[in-house]
């Protein structure tokens, strides 16, 4: 399975995303954020970072550039498609998912291990896991708090202990279909134990596993 880690002006997640993604037997390549051809992918990680350096507002330039088209498309197709912090801005801003991030509760950057509990396993993301399994995994943002306020989001992970004010304690929401999703924590960073947690491979286990399905 064949794996476009999205890289903008900003971005800084990319190359543990694509570690992660390897050591677990995908095939993951960075792409450009002017690539306009996602053929040879199975699946996509818009990862974490500081978009064109989060001007005007989280993801809304981003949302524009012309590898967006082809998220679009694959999205459309039903292929995984997964936002990762500022990733999950981005496909907010593209109206993938529903919904919006505005600043903390606290107005304060957020910078610590945060755990949360799955919910629905109808994902892309939560493919592998199992209800009611507990996950620590790092949050690190500011414009984390997450609302919908014309309706109830598809949360797939909920905070155990909301820390930053999100809707429905939505650590992570999906589209309809579940292969669309969004994250707020870094499963990417909690891939080894020498990093505090490994707990966060599972969810990319799950991400491996839905591309093969969308893919037979």
């Amino acid at each position: 399975m064949k794996v476009a880690v999205v890289v903008f002006p900003g971005t800084n997640c990319e190359r543990d995303t694509v570690h992660v993604l390897r050591a677990l037997g995908a095939e993951a390549d960075l792409v450009w954020h002017r690539e306009t051809d996602l053929s040879a992918f199975d699946g996509a990680v818009l990862p974490g970072g500081f978009a064109h350096g989060d001007y005007l507002r989280t993801g809304a330039i981003a949302r524009f550039s012309p590898v967006m088209d082809e998220i679009v498309r694959m999205a459309a197709a039903g292929m995984p498609v997964v936002g990762i912090c500022n990733g999950f801005q981005v496909l907010c801003e593209a109206g993938l998912l529903p919904g919006a991030l505005i600043a903390n509760r606290d107005l304060a950057f957020i910078c610590k291990m945060v755990d949360v509990e799955v919910v629905d396993t109808g994902s892309v993301l939560t493919a592998a896991a199992m209800p009611g399994q507990r996950l620590r995994i790092p949050l690190n943002s500011y414009e984390g708090n997450y609302v919908l306020p014309d309706g109830s989001p598809r949360v797939v992970l909920r905070y155990v202990d909301d820390p930053n004010g999100s809707q429905d304690g939505a650590a992570a929401i999906a589209n309809d279909r579940g292969n669309v999703v969004g994250i707020m924590p870094h499963p990417e960073r909690a891939s080894d134990a020498l990093l505090g947690s490994s707990d966060g491979v599972v969810l990319m286990e799950g991400f491996i596993a839905s591309m093969e399905v969308s893919h037979a």
